[in-house]
């Protein structure tokens, strides 16, 4: 039994209808966004349960490949074959995932399994917004892509929190606690599958195209390599021999996929023309950008946190409420405004604006910064996020033919996602290049101090360690150090980190300038699947070619 639709407009749906698709698709979005902040926490203990932790990157690296990968593919399919069957499919992989993940036994296990969650997240994120964008106008769906931003936002916080809270079981009603961290997700995923299956009824009419099957495989081969070694590379060597190989077979992937999507034309992967629409390549370049500057600034927080204030990951995880609490308020409040004026292009920029800002801000912090002050940037870096990403979105949405808003919705999602993957790659390199030498350098300058050099007559096996370098895989010894010994480690992780903030600031920078060429086109009033029927409509009323 499905929910009446609202006789009002041909497919125009009621209020409460839309709110109970959308609780659906905001637990399907939970899922997606809960599993990526949860793992942080919890993978040290899950590495050591499954002694692996040499190869606990894997873990993450095969679900980002495919979460990655699968995006625009759902895009796509969900274009010709509708939204409802793909997004019932997403979140059954992920269920499966979940499941497969709870009871692996070798961390090997556990990368392919989550590889398998990585298939159905491409699709938990993207689709939703795009079933959004049919149900709702664009001059009304920021109202409730607000919802979205809230549940990326509470992520953020519970994710590290409840990841935590797990791992540190030995055990929770007879299973291991870490176990939890995904069959937590099941009685989520069941609800979200029973919500959307028999809610989400949106009409849809089949486009008659061929699937780019080549174009899913060179995309794959292009983005494999590149992903891999943006995960690997600071371990292999940026320039040594996997890093190289991994780099040609990514870019000749890329070259491939490319001739691909121009032989495919409509029925591509990514139709090359949507580039041709200035709001969606301006837009897609900006997503590109702010996805780089944003998980430099997620990367390095925790780590500023929990290294250099000393927060366990439970804590640091509570320590970003602010952070959450300016992407809320920004997102609900520009929202509304949008809603009710009609225009947008002012959020992207005043959100770039303080988004770059924030960063440059953090790039002042040290040891000695009251997390008050700390707290406030995160306000205003919270606040920049949640001015720029439902906006953007909402921007290319606005933009595309209705046919290609799937593709076009997760096109956003994909691209932002590969800056991500290259800004973390990017930054963590700079923070381990530097990291080395600021730490040195303060320890020579603590050496003319008297209280340094007592405390290190006090504790030769630290000072021995001195001589050989410090190890920093391992920082959990800064909390059992006598603090005097501690403070010029802290203070060059605190410098190394004030660096990427500082290059995280100027690439957003770069964002900033390119976010004023977007031209303003005024927003439709008018749901996807309302356009669907105005098109059907007039497709009907369109006289008969005449026989020839």
């Amino acid at each position: 039994m499905s929910a009446p639709v609202s006789d009002a407009a041909p497919g125009q749906l009621s209020h409460r209808q839309i709110m109970t698709v959308l609780s659906g698709l905001l637990l399907g979005m939970l899922l997606a966004a809960l599993d990526q902040t949860i793992m942080a926490s919890a993978m040290k203990t899950i590495a050591d349960q499954l002694n692996g932790q040499t190869i606990q990157a894997w873990a993450t690296t095969a679900y980002l490949i495919t979460a990655t990968i699968s995006t625009p593919l759902y895009g796509k399919l969900s274009d010709i074959f509708g939204r409802k069957p793909m997004y019932l499919t997403a979140i059954s992989f992920f269920l499966v995932g979940s499941v497969l993940s709870g009871i692996a036994n070798t961390m090997y296990e556990l990368a392919a399994y989550r590889a398998v969650q990585g298939l159905g997240a491409g699709g938990l994120m993207s689709l939703a917004l795009a079933i959004i964008a049919d149900l709702v106008s664009p001059r009304e769906r920021s109202k409730y892509q607000g919802y979205f931003m809230g549940v990326w936002g509470l992520s953020s916080v519970a994710g590290p929190v409840v990841g935590g809270f797990f791992a540190g079981l030995s055990d929770f009603a007879g299973i291991e606690g870490w176990r939890w961290v995904f069959l937590l997700n099941v009685p989520i995923a069941l609800v979200a599958l029973a919500v959307v299956a028999r809610y989400l009824n949106v009409p849809h009419r089949k486009v008659p195209q061929k699937v780019d099957y080549w174009g899913a495989i060179s995309l794959t081969v292009g983005l494999v390599p590149l992903l891999v070694v943006a995960e690997q590379g600071r371990e292999w060597g940026w320039g040594s021999g996997r890093a190289l190989t991994m780099y040609v077979v990514g870019v000749v992937g890329l070259v491939v996929f490319v001739f691909v999507q121009k032989r495919m034309g409509d029925a591509a992967l990514l139709p090359l023309r949507l580039f041709r629409r200035s709001t969606f390549a301006l837009t897609n370049v900006v997503n590109f950008i702010l996805g780089v500057g944003m998980f430099g600034m997620m990367m390095s927080l925790p780590l500023y946190l929990q290294i250099v204030k000393g927060a366990s990951p439970t804590e640091s995880g509570l320590m970003t409420l602010p952070l959450t609490f300016g992407i809320l308020a920004a997102a609900m409040g520009s929202g509304a405004l949008i809603s009710k004026t009609g225009r947008y292009r002012v959020y992207p920029i005043v959100g770039l604006a303080a988004m770059a800002g924030a960063l440059f801000l953090f790039a002042q912090i040290g040891v000695d910064t009251p997390l008050w002050s700390t707290m406030l940037i995160m306000v205003l870096a919270g606040a920049g996020l949640g001015l720029c990403m439902q906006t953007l979105i909402l921007a290319i949405q606005n933009d595309v033919p209705v046919k290609d808003m799937g593709v076009a919705t997760s096109s956003a999602t994909f691209f932002r996602s590969i800056g991500g993957t290259v800004g973390t790659a990017v930054f963590l390199s700079i923070l381990f290049t530097v990291v080395g030498d600021r730490i040195n350098d303060a320890i020579a300058s603590a050496r003319g101090d008297a209280a340094f050099t007592a405390a290190l007559a006090q504790n030769p096996q630290f000072a021995q360690s001195l001589s050989g370098g410090i190890d920093l895989n391992d920082t959990s010894f800064l909390n059992t150090i006598d603090p005097t010994l501690a403070r010029p480690i802290l203070t060059g992780f605190s410098s190394s980190l004030d660096t990427v903030f500082m290059v995280g600031g100027f690439v957003t920078l770069i964002a900033f300038a390119l976010i004023w060429l977007l031209k303003e086109v005024p927003l439709s009033t008018k749901s996807g699947i309302e356009r669907v029927a105005d098109e059907a409509a007039g497709a009907d009323q369109a006289p008969e070619p005449a026989l020839r």
